[in-house]
């Protein structure tokens, strides 16, 4: 496996101006020759596809859900990050990059971290440009607010809704396209297969979740903006339809899968009450800016919230991070909630919460003030729970949010497969070990506006790619390969759900492969994942037909490719004996519970290629050396 990360040589903040330069171009009247797919229709996937359309190519858009708005990006709140400093609070794009690289515990290309915070201003301004209902400030200016790991407000927003806002202002660019006749939009089909021929990524095979005919499509490159793999731990945030099957695929075609164990776990979180959940629900983070986050000093203290005083809490955040208070990272902040409630100290029916105060909040600035920064949260909060959040404290608990691992791309994002792209959080390339709040729709408007667009182009400037269709024998043996999956699934005929396996591999990956992770229980888990994907493949039942619509058919495809996915993860966690980020090992961390990293010894990206699984999952390690030349490496202190 071939990992030439094709950073461009010269001081860090001139590589990507360098590098546009450079970068070859396709001519206008030759633009239209070329076929692009896209999957996904999210952040990344919608702005590529518009962007690529708007400049003359072909575009495919693929998206599983019934209406391309429906990606799971709408669901996302808090904000968008970028270094425009209007506060003049001392922000700069070297600060941003610096809150990022240092935010993901040293863990990313120094490269593409500092271009993410270079391309920051120019996504607010396409985004103020689309019509973005950014909040203003009285005067008439873009407002700004705070989020974790960073001491400067340079969080755009609007209410608790930006992800919602800013996909709409990218549907409505792809939709012109759309109007225009640039993409042909194709909802409800999922990607099954990558097709390559003659090494290249030439097209995609897809199920049409309608019908369940297997239908195959040629391109010339292929976009995946498909999101994370979060839900192979069965409850996290996000949507029920999120899933791994379009990257997973493309893994098993030769495209790397790097540092798979890096998930985030959102410290702001409704907890679990009880078996018959099926996700869990975020509460922004941007709660915390006025929430202040605290537990009973007392050991199983069961009083109502507001009955206890304040010389019995236990701010604990505010006490241990005095720099940084209730806005360190999520990571951090994910860790401490754990520790307490190992202590006993947690709140709620089954004692796994914390308390989330805005008591101080609306004392200082009055209800209203409030409710406009947040009044669509607490609404959310109080449909589900029952409790006012303007009158009593929030409960909260961690809960997974965000994956940093993906398939691994190279600077100009294409994957160590030849024409295959990938966008957003669906790639590894920008956070390292742990992600900073708001900034992952910055990564997926980034990647999608300002970067797929020229680095797509640099690829078919000079690829040398075959006269192919779709009668081409490796779109038959994709087909055929789709095809002989789903025969798999549904000759089972055995007598446990999905749902029951998928839930029981999330509760190993949520107890083993979770906030923290230990030499014993990894592999256990890798042991328990096998005997459970051993027993999917013999007892699983699907009910239904393959020719029609059939939920159960598409969820268990996606189980299946959880159950092989997880292993890896459990893998990489064993194999990475350090802690960074989100990576807890218990056997490295400080007396207060920080990771303590090894740079001497794994200071690299880890790119796993797939071998086959016969029992237990053959993967190949392949490593990315990362390099710093710009920025000391050192543990991190928000303190």
């Amino acid at each position: 496996m071939n990992l030439d990360s094709k950073v461009p040589s010269g001081p860090l903040e001139d590589k990507w101006s360098k590098h546009l330069k450079d970068i070859k171009l396709v001519a206008p009247n030759n633009k239209r020759k070329h076929d692009v797919i896209v999957v996904g229709t999210g952040l990344a996937g919608g702005s590529a596809a518009a962007s690529l359309a708007e400049l003359g190519y072909n575009v495919k858009s693929f998206c599983i859900q019934d209406s391309a708005r429906r990606a799971h990006s709408i669901a996302a709140q808090g904000g968008i990050n970028a270094a425009k400093n209007y506060p003049n609070d001392g922000d700069t794009i070297w600060r941003l990059f610096y809150d990022t690289i240092k935010g993901g515990d040293y863990r990313s290309r120094e490269s593409n971290t500092y271009r993410l915070a270079q391309i920051s201003n120019e996504i607010i301004d396409q985004a103020v440009a689309q019509g973005v209902p950014f909040a203003r400030e009285y005067g008439g200016l873009l407002a700004n607010r705070s989020f974790g790991g960073a001491q400067v407000s340079r969080t755009f927003y609007a209410r608790g809704q930006t992800g919602q806002q800013l996909l709409l202002g990218a549907y409505q660019a792809m939709m012109r396209q759309v109007h225009d006749g640039k993409i042909e939009m194709y909802t409800r089909h999922e990607m099954l297969d990558l097709v390559m021929v003659g090494g290249k990524a030439r097209g995609i095979v897809t199920r049409d979740l309608v019908s369940g005919e297997i239908q195959r499509w040629m391109a010339d490159a292929v976009v995946l903006a498909t999101g994370g793999y979060g839900n192979v731990f069965y409850l996290s945030t996000n949507a029920k339809n999120s899933n791994v099957t379009a990257a997973w695929r493309c893994h098993k075609r030769g495209a790397g899968f790097a540092n798979p164990c890096y998930v985030q776990i959102h410290p702001t979180c409704i907890p679990v009450s009880g078996d018959y959940q099926s996700k869990l629900t975020l509460m922004s983070e941007s709660l915390r800016n006025d929430g202040r986050v605290w537990v009973p000093k007392k050991k199983g203290d069961d009083r109502p919230p507001n009955d206890i005083p304040e010389e019995e809490r236990y701010y604990y955040l505010e006490e241990k991070y005095p720099a940084f208070g209730n806005l360190v990272p999520r990571d951090v902040a994910s860790r401490n909630a754990k520790i307490v409630c190992d202590k006993g100290m947690g709140v709620g029916p089954t004692g796994r919460a914390v308390y989330l105060d805005f008591r101080d909040a609306i004392k200082r600035d009055g209800r209203k003030t409030i409710s406009e920064k947040y009044g669509n949260l607490f609404e959310m909060y109080e449909n589900i729970t029952g409790d006012n959040p303007y009158e009593v404290p929030m409960r909260i608990f961690p809960a997974v949010h965000y994956t940093m691992g993906g398939l691994w791309v190279d600077y100009n994002l294409m994957s160590n497969v030849p024409g295959l792209f990938v966008a957003g959080e669906a790639n590894f390339s920008d956070h390292g070990a742990n992600r900073l709040g708001a900034s992952a729709l910055m990564q997926g408007l980034s990647d999608g506006y300002f970067i797929i667009p020229y680095t797509v182009g640099n690829y078919l400037a000079d690829a040398e790619l075959d006269e192919i269709d779709t009668t081409h024998q490796a779109f038959d043996e994709a087909a055929a390969n789709a095809q002989q999956h789903i025969d798999k699934l549904l000759g089972v005929q055995g007598d446990k759900s999905v749902i029951d396996f998928h839930r029981e591999l999330g509760q190993i990956m949520w107890d083993k492969v979770g906030i923290s992770r230990n030499e014993e229980g990894l592999k256990q888990a890798i042991s328990e994942i096998q005997e459970l994907r051993e027993e999917f493949w013999q007892n699983v039942r699907v009910p239904g037909e393959a020719a029609n619509y059939n939920k159960y058919l598409e969820f268990a495809g996606r189980v299946a490719d959880f159950l092989e996915l997880g292993e890896l993860m459990a893998r990489d966690a064993l194999h990475r004996d350090e802690s960074a980020g989100c990576h807890l090992r218990e056997e490295h961390q400080s007396e207060e519970g920080e990771a303590i990293r090894n740079d001497e010894e794994y200071s690299y990206v880890a790119a796993w290629e797939f071998q086959g699984v016969n029992g237990q999952l053959q993967e190949e390690l392949h490593k990315e050396n990362l390099e710093f030349e710009f920025v000391e490496l050192k543990q991190r202190s928000y303190k």
